[in-house]
């Protein structure tokens, strides 16, 4: 069983082929290899990225919750935070973004545990069917990813539509279960969003740490043809992995991208059905405690959410 949106990443610590040197000093962070392009991205600078790594293809397992699993105990709900969206005196949002339409797509939903028959459903990927949705993964102390996702996309609209963005959401825990992976996709291509991002938790194992982007690769099967989004996907993904780290001071991924905090992914149906600029973000390891602390605490979810605020701002105005 391949990797997607739905699965997550084998358990077992694959060191990246890049070492990788991490010193923190206030909010700059030092990497060797190609790690160090994430700093100079991180300034807006584009172009001359590394490309995806080795493991793109994605691995078989992974410690995600199955659709089957009883669910862990449920997390404090977190009520959304008030947004504050600028109007201008014609009524009309006024900011750098004013105008711009970002799609968020916090992965999962809380009520999917309830609802295996119906996220297990098959659907179609353009490459070949999946399921519908999964209950995405949790810490071992219960905090679900889908709680995770949803608290993050929410603090994420307040800081986009306080630049005067239009922001939608993909389901904002207010339906039952999915949407499904097709849907998600289908949702930021009718709203002709200016960029999508998918909000994420891997669930991998103990020492594998850090964050990584996925963009997609160049896909030509069934319904999905990628050709149009690759570049600009690319270019938000790189500009979302260098403001994340330098927001919230956590490293890129080490045990997928090869140092650099990218992925490049051609068997995900978020990316291969879209047909505008999307990534996915995997914020940290709910299975490591080192990332769990980071995950759990709200302080670090705000930094998170600027990050992505900051990389996704960023790419609408270049």
């Amino acid at each position: 069983m391949s990797y997607d949106e739905n699965q997550h990443r084998d358990p077992r610590p694959r060191p990246s082929r890049r070492g990788l040197v991490a010193v923190v000093a206030g909010a700059a962070l030092v990497l060797g290899g190609a790690g160090g392009w994430l700093v100079w991205q991180a300034d807006g600078y584009g172009g001359g990225a590394p490309a995806g790594s080795a493991t793109s293809a994605g691995k078989p397992g992974g410690s995600r919750a199955p659709a089957s699993s009883p669910a862990p105990a449920r997390s404090k709900p977190v009520p959304p935070p008030a947004s504050s969206p600028a109007p201008s005196p014609s009524g009309k949002k006024s900011g750098p973004l004013a105008g711009k339409v970002v799609v968020v797509d916090p992965g999962h939903n809380p009520g999917n545990f309830s609802h295996t028959r119906e996220i297990n459903r098959q659907v179609d990927i353009g490459t070949n069917r999946k399921e519908c949705d999964t209950t995405g993964t949790a810490t071992s102390a219960g905090y679900r990813e889908a709680d995770f996702t949803l608290d993050v996309s929410r603090r994420l609209r307040t800081l986009l539509e306080k630049q005067g963005a239009r922001v939608e959401f993909t389901q904002d825990g207010d339906r039952p279960f999915g949407p499904c992976i097709d849907e998600r996709a289908r949702f930021g291509n009718e709203a002709k969003a200016d960029a999508v991002i998918s909000v994420h938790a891997d669930g991998s194992a103990v020492g594998n740490r850090g964050f990584h982007v996925i963009l997609p690769d160049r896909v030509k099967a069934g319904a999905a043809d990628t050709a149009k989004i690759v570049g600009p996907s690319r270019e938000l993904g790189e500009r979302i992995a260098g403001r994340f780290l330098r927001a919230t001071g956590s490293s890129p991924s080490n045990y997928v991208g090869g140092g650099t905090g990218l992925d490049v992914r051609k068997d995900l149906g978020g990316l291969n059905l879209s047909t505008v600029p999307k990534v996915f973000i995997e914020c940290g390891n709910m299975r490591d405690p080192e990332d769990v602390a980071l995950l759990t605490s709200p302080s670090w979810r705000q930094k998170a959410a600027q990050g992505m605020a900051d990389g996704i701002s960023s790419y609408l105005q270049r």
